[in-house]
């Protein structure tokens, strides 16, 4: 038996989110001890200010190295990281900055990469740097990351009529559907063709909760960690 991970990516401040993950992390490992002989959490936050203000009564855990806390702000130079190690530190960053270090990651992704990962990778700064900047055009976008939209998987088939129709209304509908194929897309890669019922699960989510899906599959390994991260949005 190996060990099982636990990730969290957390983005807003929940002050019970390590009593959840404690007791969520224990019970998963309680019910199948058989299968592991050891349990590891990690949790991403954007900055220490994301964190439970109160975690005096976890600091055994905290503090041992079975729970290992990430700060994105904290990780140094974005270009000096790996590649998608970086992609999570730009949902960070400063308007400012992030156009620049999304034309950077791009152009190293395509130098670095195989030509699908290097794609996979393209569609997640722009679908990034499309929530960052939602006020912009696509004409914009393009723009802005020095490449053209209908070439990658986020606007392939995204049909121009309806797009200026309806305004917020139709522009959400339109999000998610586009967050939902490409996330779809993203999971197959990453972990494998999807059964019907997890995928019939990832259909029903909520935009928001396809782009926390959109974050935390970038530390998937197996059908079993989405299955998990599934099970949570579920409970």
């Amino acid at each position: 038996p190996g060990a099982v991970y636990f990730s969290e990516v957390q983005f807003q401040k929940d002050e019970t989110l390590y009593e959840r993950v404690v007791a969520e992390s224990s019970l998963y490992f309680y019910r199948n001890r058989a299968r592991f002989n050891d349990w590891q959490v990690v949790i991403i936050y954007p900055s220490r200010n994301t964190e439970q203000s109160d975690i005096y009564p976890h600091r055994g855990q905290l503090n041992s190295p079975q729970v290992h806390r990430i700060y994105l702000d904290e990780l140094g130079n974005i270009r000096e990281l790996p590649v998608w190690v970086a992609l999570m530190v730009l949902t960070t960053v400063e308007e400012q900055q992030a156009s620049e270090e999304a034309r950077y990651l791009i152009s190293r992704s395509s130098t670095e990469q195989p030509e699908t990962t290097s794609q996979a990778i393209i569609d997640l700064i722009t679908t990034i740097i499309a929530y960052k900047f939602e006020q912009l055009s696509r004409s914009e976008v393009e723009e802005m990351l020095g490449i053209t939209l209908k070439e990658t998987r986020m606007y392939r088939d995204i049909k121009e009529e309806g797009m200026e129709e309806g305004r917020e209304e139709g522009r959400e509908e339109g999000r998610e559907e586009e967050a939902r194929s490409l996330i779809l897309r993203l999971l197959t890669r990453r972990v494998g063709e999807l059964p019907q019922p997890v995928r019939q699960r990832v259909e029903t989510l909520s935009l928001e909760q396809l782009e926390n899906l959109g974050e935390a599959l970038l530390d998937f390994n197996s059908m079993a960690d989405l299955q998990a991260w599934l099970e949570e949005v579920r409970s």
